[in-house]
């Protein structure tokens, strides 16, 4: 038996990322819509700071050169969303920001409120290759996986080349 998988003529990978962070969108637009976050929920977004289309202060890419986790709770603004990317409003050291993020930026999105999350590979861009990176400033401890079949989704496609 072959244990070699052919390579697949339909990008299955891209299909599936692309339609899972366009539940990140669809999820924004409703916020955006009804103007809040409804009961306790709240948003961790991670995003690659240096992504084509990114667009943040140059004092948060020179601290957050790699990644940055944002976190949309009480203190946000101006949120708006389209079917590429979301910017909103937010203060940092009391200086308030604005952030332009597209989708495909993005590689975490959780809701702790209802243990919810979404990870994502993240899309390559001149200059990102495979291999590793050094981890984030801004992230916490790595949650524990929950075994009480929570709303984790975790994507994880390697591409062969």
């Amino acid at each position: 038996m072959n244990d070699m998988l052919p390579d697949s003529q339909i990008p299955y990978d891209e299909i599936v990322q692309e339609a899972l962070r366009a539940v990140v969108g669809r999820v924004l637009g409703v916020v955006a819509e009804t103007g809040g976050l409804p009961g306790q929920h709240h948003f961790y977004i991670t995003f690659k700071t240096q992504a084509p289309g990114v667009d943040i202060p140059s004092r948060l890419v020179e601290r957050f050169p790699d990644e940055m986790t944002i976190v949309l709770q009480n203190r946000f603004w101006d949120l708006t969303v389209d079917e590429e990317r979301f910017s909103v409003g937010l203060s940092f050291n009391q200086v308030p920001s604005k952030l332009v993020i597209p989708y495909s930026a993005i590689t975490g999105f959780h809701d702790p409120a209802v243990n919810f999350e979404l990870r994502f590979q993240a899309q390559e861009g001149p200059g990102d290759g495979p291999g590793g990176h050094d981890p984030a400033e801004n992230d916490g401890p790595p949650a524990s996986g929950a075994s009480d079949g929570s709303n984790v989704v975790a994507v994880d496609f390697k591409r062969k080349k």
